[in-house]
């Protein structure tokens, strides 16, 4: 019973909500979807979404990490741990960098290479051309 009185306590709240919200409403105000209050310079506005589609087709989209041990051998490939790691960061035609870090015991080494649609001219390590490929999706 208390259920019952509960949901139709909600119900009432929700339909006098209803009721204030549209009292609130300006007069002559549009609904959603209603052109008419468009600005007269709908020209000028596509321009605008246009600059801003081509600006954001040169953003870093595309990301990817892939983790691995880079001295894992045989039997011992479950006890490094995964610390190295290699990046790929591109925008939609593919450019962008690959950028990958080998942990050893004693020291770490960082490299980066260019990727120009989706392509790189040094040669990718496996787990870089992983990267580039879950990127890509």
């Amino acid at each position: 019973m208390n259920t019952v009185l509960s949901v139709l306590a909600l119900l009432v709240a929700l339909a006098s909500l209803g009721l204030v919200l549209q009292q609130r409403r300006a007069p002559g105000a549009t609904e959603p979807g209603d052109v008419s209050d468009l600005p007269e310079d709908a020209l000028g506005l596509r321009h605008e979404v246009a600059a801003l589609r081509a600006e954001a087709a040169t953003a870093l989209q595309h990301l990817a990490v892939v983790r691995y041990d880079a001295y894992a051998r045989g039997s011992d490939a479950n006890l490094g741990g995964a610390l190295s790691w290699s990046l790929a960061l591109l925008d939609d035609h593919g450019d962008g960098t690959v950028i990958t870090s080998i942990h050893g015991r004693s020291e770490a080494r960082t490299y980066a290479k260019t990727i120009s649609a989706w392509r790189c001219d040094q040669p990718l390590s496996p787990e870089e051309e992983e990267a580039v490929g879950q990127a890509r999706g």
